[in-house]
């Protein structure tokens, strides 16, 4: 796994942050990797249509 630095508002850290105190994640880190999930799963492109925007596959 590799670190990348965010910047991110402190508005949006706090409800993270909120989210982790209720127990919905374990951490900001798996909070925000599960933000980045659901965004390429909703930007996915079906395989015929994958070489017009590559960046969608990981």
């Amino acid at each position: 796994m590799e670190r990348i630095t965010l910047r991110i508002p402190k508005q949006q850290i706090a409800e993270v942050e909120q989210m982790v105190e209720r127990g919905e994640f374990p951490n900001r880190s798996e909070a925000i990797r599960s933000a980045i999930r659901e965004m390429l799963r909703e930007n996915e492109v079906p395989y015929e249509f994958s070489d017009s925007r590559p960046w969608v596959r990981v």
